[in-house]
């Protein structure tokens, strides 16, 4: 939807000819380091071309009216300022809301009402951080719109108690680092626990990131990602009684092996294996971009993968099917799940001269397993969250 058509929404939605503000936060796609975030590793996100667009404009009273056109049947969502604590009623205008809230809570003078109209063009659901967007995009207009004293990593973290407190999500930062911290061709090697990064330029020359998204929804809270965070800090606790760590990912995978036996239950000790794992193999992928070594980069997408089916148990028939497929196909280099897994999306590498025949040949497979089509996107890696000037 062009931005002229988004406006001429907002006027009608609101029955104002005011002239909104219009900002942007992209989504996000990790392409290795998976689960590591919330276990003190590394990750390495682009922000991506998709996102979410905000129009909005300051009101004379204490009303917050919110729209969305992606949920339009729900119509107008309305809250006031002293009513944006957590409401079990509401539904996607919680993640807004709670941007609110938690600006509120740590001092920012929120001193007008607001009408904002949403446009999301990420599929909602697909993993590519829908929700990291909407609180960036809103984290980014309420900085903008009553000229706060914050800095974009602060906004961050509000993003991340929104997912931790406000919603119970219990992620780690990564998604609204990357798409608050986005930059174009470049990938973000973050440090989790020091909030230090790295930008690597991903110099793809004549190949191409594509998404592919299963389209077999999920919802991270309803969903198993709250119990493999446990299942970490239960491995952790077990390996802390003879290593002196706060986090798994400041341990080797040599120390790991050496000491892996003081984890009682099996199952724990696959959860912590893969995070550790991961992390070395987040590592080296920065320094293989660095490099512009994108063949053995691929090569490590493809083990990420293995290990977040056989030792971390998050990917499912879904994306199985997609990834195990794409790695047949001619022109590929690297493919794996991304986000949080348990259907969403995978991506993959593929040389430019390859693409048409690829998504053919993955949708073909993927169809006569599932019986509904993947979906493909070609995407760009694009800047952080940032108010649109026309």
């Amino acid at each position: 939807m062009k931005i002229s058509e988004l406006k001429q929404q907002f006027h009608t939605i609101f029955q104002t000819m005011e002239t909104p503000k219009i900002f942007f936060a992209p989504g996000r796609v990790n392409l290795i380091g998976e689960h590591t975030d919330y276990n003190g590793g590394y990750a390495l996100p682009v922000a991506i071309s998709f996102g979410t667009y905000a129009l909005v404009r300051k009101r004379n009273d204490n009303q917050l009216r919110f729209y969305s056109i992606n949920f339009a049947k729900d119509g107008i969502k309305e809250s006031t300022l002293q009513s944006t604590a957590f409401n079990h009623q509401a539904t996607w205008e919680n993640y807004p809301l709670g941007m609110i809230y938690h600006f509120q809570q740590k001092g920012y003078e929120i001193s007008h009402g607001l009408d904002i109209l949403f446009f999301g063009n990420i599929p909602n659901g697909a993993g590519l951080s829908s929700s990291a967007s909407i609180e960036m995009v809103t984290g980014i207009l309420l900085h903008k719109l009553f000229h706060l004293n914050i800095n974009p990593v602060d906004i961050v973290k509000l993003g991340q108690k929104v997912e931790n407190d406000y919603i119970g999500v219990q992620s780690g930062l990564m998604d609204q680092f990357a798409v608050m911290m986005g930059k174009q061709d470049h990938a973000i090697f973050l440090n989790s626990e020091t909030l230090q990064y790295e930008y690597a330029p991903v110099e793809l020359n004549d190949y191409s990131i594509i998404i592919i998204n299963t389209n077999y929804r999920r919802n991270l809270t309803d969903s198993k990602y709250n119990e493999r965070y446990k299942q970490c800090q239960d491995a952790l606790q077990s390996l802390q009684t003879v290593l002196n760590v706060h986090h798994l990912a400041q341990i080797t995978p040599e120390k790991f092996l050496q000491h892996k036996a003081v984890i009682n239950d099996p199952l724990l000790a696959k959860r912590a294996k893969h995070v550790i794992e991961e992390n070395e193999r987040t590592k080296k992928a920065f320094q293989y971009l660095k490099n512009n070594e994108l063949l053995k980069f691929g090569q490590l997408m493809n083990e990420s993968h293995i290990s977040l089916q056989k030792d971390y148990e998050v990917t499912g028939l879904a994306l199985d099917t997609i990834v195990q497929t794409a790695w047949k196909q001619p022109g590929v280099i690297g493919a794996r799940m991304t986000g949080a897994g348990f259907g969403g999306c995978a991506i993959a590498i593929v040389h430019q001269d390859y693409i048409i025949p690829f998504k053919t040949n993955v949708n073909e497979q993927y169809k006569n397993t599932f019986r509904y089509d993947a979906t493909f996107y070609d995407t760009m890696i694009s800047d952080g969250a940032k108010e649109i000037f026309l």
